[in-house]
């Protein structure tokens, strides 16, 4: 494929954003970031006219595809009404509605825009419901990148102690005191946290993390974990928050949470609740959330619940849970067939390929023969990722997008057509590494 025209427009770029791109993951791109013109269904185009059977998805938001009709009709129609008002809207009720119907824990949900705004509120009012200052976060977990939280998604683990590590900031600027009521263990080891909790249960507010460790790895909960996580917040009066900003609506219609099977305090929201609307959520048990409600814990921003955001999300959420997740099992079909004909093609190749995960998110990777079980951040770093951005390369010089680190979205509407061309690309890419 040619990129000329995203190799000019980077240039043009550079002179008036940053690196030319408003978010850095986007700089892990290859050749140079892309630059990309439309989308329709399972399928986007980048400026130089090179199509793609997407499995990024805007890194998640786009469950229904690109362009989804019944999110943006319900957009247009509520931007012939308004953009903004800055009060209230009968269509945030409904959207928040729709929400509380299909999660497990959400009493009452609050809106903003991001994910990290989202974990933000989260961890504010779980500090406000206890009268207590630690949050325990897991290695390799990302939580947002707001210096308070933002502590140990990918440090340098070799010599560290298992139990309480050391504390690493994700990037330069990060005052060492933002961190300071932050506890970080691995994931996975329900014997550290019960240490834990023992030496300093009476200090943590909460415990936030992903159900499933989707931004590391797509790397499952083991048995018995989250149901310890449960346990060990209930007995000693800490909130239990999932991070469910990749896996809501995804993994289930009520999430991970319902299809895992333990109910959280609180979880945080974004990405596939709103189609690809600009949205995230807060929402959890009523006693916690009314905090927001009696203004004893401050929740404000000029943009949440903006009403052609609440349309999105209303639409968005109909249309996946309309005919009992329909379109959902559809999306986890298609998912399955990638997931097993990838599985298959890993007994054909001299590669160590290795799929894990859940429908319809999981992650690809090389993992050494021999290799230990990737249980968490640290068992992840024996992946080979010198063939994992190869075939990541190959995969879209033939038509196929992912995520560079290894995840895969699929949305309702990619088809056994779409996965079919996708196993045979592999297939492609992986005789041509072996070669």
């Amino acid at each position: 494929m040619k990129y000329d025209q995203s190799q000019q427009l980077l240039e043009r770029s550079k002179k008036v954003i940053p690196g030319g791109i408003s978010s850095n993951v986007r700089a892990l791109w290859n050749p140079h970031p892309l630059f990309y013109d439309h989308g329709q269904g399972s399928h986007v185009w980048d400026v130089d006219g090179n199509e793609y059977i997407d499995y990024v998805l805007g890194r998640g938001p786009l469950l229904l595809g690109h362009t989804p009709a019944p999110v943006i009709e319900a957009m247009k129609a509520q931007l012939d009404r308004g953009m903004h008002y800055a009060g209230q809207t009968a269509i945030e009720v409904d959207a928040a509605e729709k929400f509380c119907e299909l999660v497990p824990c959400a009493d009452l949900v609050r809106f903003s825009s991001t994910g990290s705004e989202a974990v933000h509120a989260a961890l504010r009012v779980a500090r406000a419901h206890t009268g207590r200052n630690k949050i325990l976060r897991f290695e390799g977990h990302y939580h947002g990148w707001f210096d308070n939280i933002a502590w140990n998604f990918a440090p340098k683990v070799d010599g560290e102690p298992r139990y309480l590590p050391k504390k690493q900031p994700t990037t330069q600027g990060q005052p060492e005191e933002d961190g300071a009521n932050i506890l970080v263990l691995p994931w996975n080891d329900l014997e550290l946290v019960k240490k834990l909790f023992d030496e300093h249960g009476s200090e943590i507010a909460g415990v936030i993390t992903e159900p499933v460790m989707c931004n590391n790895g797509s790397i499952l909960p083991l048995p018995g974990f989250l149901e310890g996580l449960r346990d060990l917040c209930t007995h000693h009066g800490s909130v239990l928050i999932f991070d469910e900003v990749i896996t809501g609506f995804r993994l289930s219609l009520g999430g991970a949470q319902e299809k895992l099977g333990v109910t959280p305090d609180l979880a945080t929201f974004a990405k596939a609740m709103g189609g690809g609307t600009i949205v995230s959520a807060v929402a959890g048990k009523a006693d916690i959330m009314d905090r927001f409600g009696s203004l004893t814990a401050n929740h404000s921003g000029t943009y949440n619940a903006n009403p052609v955001a609440a349309a999105g999300v209303k639409a968005a959420l109909d249309f996946i849970a309309d005919n009992g997740g329909a379109e959902l099992r559809k999306a986890h079909e298609t998912a399955k067939i990638l997931m097993e004909g990838l599985s298959a093609i890993a007994t054909t190749t001299s590669l160590p390929l290795t799929v894990r995960g859940l429908p319809p998110v999981f992650h690809v990777s090389f993992v050494p023969e021999g290799g230990d079980p990737i249980v968490d951040y640290r068992s992840l770093q024996q992946t080979d990722k010198e063939i994992g951005a190869k075939f990541w390369a190959g995969l879209q010089e033939r038509g196929v997008r992912t995520v560079p680190e290894g995840l895969w979205f699929v949305s309702t509407a990619h088809t056994e057509e779409d996965a079919d061309k996708t196993l045979s690309v592999v297939r492609e890419v992986l005789r041509e590494i072996e070669a």
